[in-house]
């Protein structure tokens, strides 16, 4: 049969069921109204799977596996479009006259998002020049783009985020790389997409809408750019740290997966009516945040109560607008009444049978009140309060997480067990938690994510409050670089205002810049401006193989000799190393600034191969041990400690340059097997994005992780041309800290901290003192596989 060549009038739309909501209805029949003959069909959630079912059975376990609805509405329109072909319109598609103009004698058309959307954050992350929305889409049937489409959506079906998985990001990235791309039409956003996004005008100011030569608009009510726009969960087969308590007695701790729960609501079970209550006084800015944060929740069952006894109007107008039938503002006569008694008025207008604290001027992750509520639920609790929260201090650019306590504002509880609040204007809510917890069935989860607590200078507390909170967190992100990556990765999920964005967006571009791979015409980073003193420390335990190449490459590098001071420590060698050591001894301390020898045994005897992971707590405790010793034996007055292994065999002349050249207070080279060969030190890595999913308790053992190679982590191996990145661990071979750090208290753990060890530990114990580990993929140190490595050591961290 000839394969149809045209585009059939056919007009595709799709919603849950047959009830389109009202805001809608008027721009659906629009396309009906400027199409007479055109037919029309609206398929529901049920007739869609129903279509799939019968003529691509093969994509329902991708289908029905997605973890927001969205994504299935996004994946049926490109099987629709195949099958029958046709105009799939959102229903937030406004028609102004007939599109048969536009389709005449096209096979594919599709539209650009404007511009201006480009430079949104989630795109700019993306490098997208342009960016295809998937709100209207004509096609003939059959269309070969369609297969290339479908192979698409599997492969990027584990995705997180609908943006990326099935939506305008993952549509565009498929046009890039589509087959007969003649046969598209890619359309300019004055055709169909006039309007810019309310998100978009709130960050870049109003952009004019010209209409002149629009065929349609798009209002933008339900997509990734909208005033409040959805967010992806993040929790999905996450689990949960938690502790319940009765009456102040332990009940139990351990993980929580909440995805049953969750379940059980998707399948029907009714969800709780959940209050939260707001109260609020001439705040309108920080107020309609945090209503943006509420209208984002993926909880479905919310109200929000407001209560307001100011004289600004502002946001009383500003909710009026928003028409949100969920939202309830009570405004009260400004009499100056306590913060303790305005809660208790909202309290007493909540209508569901649990509340949650609301506070005008904080911030909230949309899975906040799913998340508590499915705690509450699943371990039959009355109240749930969040053990730690995320603490941000924007005018001095820090964030961090909280210590552990009861942190009042994150409080859902049954209405039915809350006491009253005592008239008191601030710290009214300290003595609430406090009954809560002394009377109820209570659990706390530790999920600080979910609760960010924002000192904004016009708090109930002033900030020495504040700076007492950041002096007891348990995680601090102060240095610019650290703190713009967070703040950018918080800004995908909440509402964070446009100037602090941009200050963080130059921090970014900043790093950009520092990453940018160097071009053959480009110096290496050159000698730093100062020549600061280095300690390079190197342990040594039959080592006589490799103490003439190690001493053949330290004379080798052309960092002035009489800036570097030398430490070595010598211990439970079998071979010649304390011999050798004597002999070299009194020609290194002719060339070096100074030098210290150490020996000191730790009678270390394995049980196994180095490489066994029943070895591992004991081998790098002990190691662990000889780097601290070593340590506190030679630091003097040098600036910076290089550590250095003996069986490391090459490196550049420049390495000491070039590792301070990056100034940062902790960086390593890239240790590799060859030049431009695989990473041999495991150690040094960056976690997956996602790596908060996975199960690493299976490879917990004796109280450390040791996972498989590549198990929710990536190697410098995998990052070369990318200049200095932010890493999450560090491994020894060769590893650069400043030495102040050291004197501070930073050392190498010799128990599990955080459940590593060693270097591994050495970089989660400097995260929790506030700094970040870098490294240079680019500059590489050598450490071949020697005689007694294993030839598949790869599987574990060798150092």
């Amino acid at each position: 049969m000839r394969m149809q060549k045209k585009i059939p009038a056919l007009i595709h739309q799709t919603w849950k069921d047959a009830d389109v909501p009202d805001q809608w209805k008027k721009w659906a029949d629009s396309w009906r109204l400027h199409h007479p003959g055109w037919g029309y069909r609206l398929w529901t959630d049920s007739d869609n799977r129903a279509f799939l079912q019968e003529h691509y059975p093969w994509f329902l376990p991708v289908y029905d596996g997605y973890a927001e609805p969205i994504m299935r509405a996004d994946a049926i329109r490109y099987f629709l479009l195949d099958h029958f072909g046709g105009l799939y319109v959102d229903l937030d598609f406004e028609c102004l006259s007939p599109v048969d103009g536009i389709l005449e004698g096209r096979e594919l058309v599709l539209g650009c998002e404007p511009e201006v959307h480009t430079q949104m954050l989630l795109a700019r992350q993306r490098g997208f020049s342009r960016i295809v929305g998937n709100a209207f889409i004509a096609s003939r049937p059959g269309h070969p783009f369609w297969a290339h489409v479908h192979r698409q959506l599997v492969g990027a079906h584990r995705i997180p985020g609908a943006l990326d998985a099935t939506g305008p990001f993952f549509l565009s990235r498929a046009i890039d790389r589509a087959p007969e791309p003649d046969s598209m039409t890619i359309l300019g956003p004055e055709i169909l997409y006039p309007e810019v996004s309310p998100y978009a005008t709130e960050l870049f100011g109003p952009q004019k809408a010209d209409y002149e030569r629009a065929y349609a608009v798009h209002h933008w009510s339900g997509s990734w750019v909208r005033d409040a726009p959805g967010t992806p969960r993040t929790s999905v087969g996450k689990r949960l740290p938690f502790w319940a308590s009765q009456e102040l007695q332990p009940l139990a701790d351990g993980l929580l997966n909440l995805d049953a729960q969750r379940r059980r609501w998707a399948t029907g079970t009714p969800a709780p009516m959940v209050s939260c209550l707001m109260v609020t006084k001439d705040r309108s800015s920080t107020a309609r945040r945090a209503i943006t944060c509420f209208r984002t929740q993926t909880y479905p069952r919310l109200e929000l109560v407001v209560v307001e006894d100011g004289t600004d109007d502002a946001l009383e107008q500003h909710i009026r607008e928003l028409d949100d039938p969920r939202i309830r503002h009570h405004r009260l006569p400004p009499e100056g009444r306590p913060l303790g008694e305005l809660r208790n008025e909202a309290v007493d207008r909540a209508t569901g049978p649990y509340v949650c604290q609301w506070d005008d001027d904080d911030l909230y992750d949309p899975e906040r009140v799913e998340t508590q509520m499915a705690a509450i639920l699943a371990l039959d609790a009355e109240a749930c309060f969040l053990a730690r929260e995320r603490l941000w201090w924007p005018a001095r650019h820090k964030l961090a997480i909280s210590c552990a306590r009861v942190w009042e504002g994150s409080m859902v509880c049954a209405k039915a067990r809350l006491p009253r609040y005592p008239a008191l204007r601030r710290g009214e809510d300290t003595p609430v938690a406090e009954e809560v917890v002394r009377t109820c069935r209570v659990v706390s989860l530790d999920a600080p994510e979910l609760y960010t607590y924002v000192c904004h200078g016009s708090n109930t507390f002033n900030e020495a409050h504040f700076a007492e909170h950041f002096d007891v967190a348990t995680e601090i992100w102060s240095e610019p670089g650290a703190y713009a990556e967070r703040l950018l990765a918080m800004a995908t999920r909440l509402p964070i205002g446009p100037d602090d964005i941009a200050h963080a967006e130059t921090g970014a571009a900043a790093r950009a810049s520092e990453r940018r791979p160097r071009t053959a015409l480009e110096p290496a980073p050159g000698p730093a401006s100062e020549r600061p003193l280095v300690l390079v420390l190197t342990p040594l335990k039959d080592a006589a193989a490799f103490l003439p190449g190690y001493l053949e490459n330290l004379r080798a590098l052309d960092y002035p000799r009489e800036a570097i001071s030398l430490g070595l420590l010598e211990g439970d060698s079998t071979d010649a190393t304390p011999e050798l050591l004597r002999q070299v001894l009194p020609g290194l301390e002719a060339e070096y600034r100074r030098v210290t020898l150490v020996h000191r045994d730790f009678g270390l005897q394995l049980a196994g191969p180095r490489w066994e992971p029943g070895v591992q707590r004991g081998r790098r405790s002990v190691l662990a041990k000889v780097r601290n010793h070593l340590l506190s034996q030679t630091l003097a007055d040098e600036e910076w400690v290089l550590w250095l292994d003996a069986d490391v065999t090459g490196y550049p002349a420049d390495l000491v340059q070039r590792l301070l050249g990056a100034r940062k207070d902790i960086v390593v080279p890239h240790c590799a097997t060859t030049t431009g060969g695989p990473t041999y030190d495991l150690n040094t890595f960056v976690l997956h994005p996602r790596a908060g999913t996975l199960n690493w308790s299976q490879w917990l053992r004796d109280g450390i992780l040791q996972p498989p190679r590549g198990f929710g982590r990536t190697y410098l191996d995998e990052l070369r041309g990318q200049g200095l990145i932010r890493v999450d661990s560090v491994g020894g071979t060769a590893l650069l800290v400043r030495a102040d750090l050291h004197r501070d208290g930073l050392i190498f753990p010799s128990f599990p901290y955080q459940h590593l060890i060693e270097t591994e530990g050495l970089a989660a114990m400097a995260r929790d003192m506030g700094t970040a580990c870098w490294a240079l993929p680019d500059l590489e140190v050598l450490h071949p596989h020697h005689a007694t490595d294993l030839a598949d050591i790869g599987a574990m961290s060798p150092s």
